[in-house]
């Protein structure tokens, strides 16, 4: 019960930050273009280190490193095949025309999400310490996310707080999946060490295809070295996170 309750309590987190985009109220212009480049490179750094310091070493301590690296894989195809076919891209502006249908934005964003609740339900089941690291990890890259989606509902023909609502109501299918994540994994063996290189795979994909190329687009020298700076903290925030939980 003590699983389940760190389960639904980080979910309930995760959810709640579908309440960011109350940012663009306040912070507009250049102010919220710089925010929003520090907070993509600090989350890309965050899933890689997430990815390779937390996920993967708990998966191969417990498997084969073939099958480990062969969910991982899975993982980066899944989240890749997701992302063609649902039309579904991560956007980290306030407009963006790659966002053409909101309903089906919204739906892709469902399904990421209840993804979310299963990673963190079998993380926390793992342990403690890597259910944590999991779930900071997946905070750090929902907030840019969610500010994108946000400004995509806008865009959309949305108002600004009916699209707070439908992001906040999308985003709570990470407790469902967290839940059914905490049910499930008892009676089907072996899932919680499938799904941690399967999220790994996921968090590597976002991080190199979608969060990356958002930092080269920067040619400027300023903005360039903002967002490399913080994407070495995060992934040094993962290493000190890891080193913090071992001891």
């Amino acid at each position: 019960m003590d699983i389940l309750f760190w389960i639904v309590g980080s979910a309930f987190l995760v959810s709640l930050l579908s309440l960011v985009g109350v940012t663009t109220f306040v912070v507009k212009g250049r102010p919220l273009e710089m925010l929003l480049l520090a907070l993509v490179g600090f989350s890309a750094g965050a899933l890689m280190g997430g990815a390779f310091l937390h996920m993967l070493p708990e998966a191969l301590e417990h498997s084969e490193s073939v099958s480990t690296f062969s969910y991982a894989i899975f993982g980066f195809t899944f989240f890749f095949l997701m992302e063609k076919f649902l039309y579904w891209r991560h956007c980290h502006r306030g407009k963006c025309d790659i966002h053409t249908f909101t309903y089906m934005n919204l739906v892709g964003d469902g399904i990421h999400n209840f993804t979310d609740g299963l990673v963190i339900a079998s993380s926390f089941v793992a342990g403690l310490p890597l259910g944590i690291a999991t779930t900071l990890a997946v905070i750090a890259h929902e907030v840019p996310q969610e500010i994108g989606d946000f400004g995509v509902l806008v865009y959309g023909g949305f108002t600004k707080l009916r699209a707070l609502l439908f992001n906040f109501l999308v985003q709570t299918t990470a407790i469902l999946g967290g839940i059914v994540g905490y049910l499930l994994i008892p009676y089907v063996g072996g899932l919680s060490l499938l799904i941690l290189p399967f999220a790994a795979g996921g968090f590597i994909y976002i991080s190199g295809s979608d969060l990356i190329p958002e930092l080269h687009k920067q040619e400027d020298l300023k903005k360039s070295t903002l967002s490399f700076t913080f994407f070495l903290a995060g992934i040094l925030f993962m290493w000190a996170l890891k080193l913090a939980l071992i001891h």
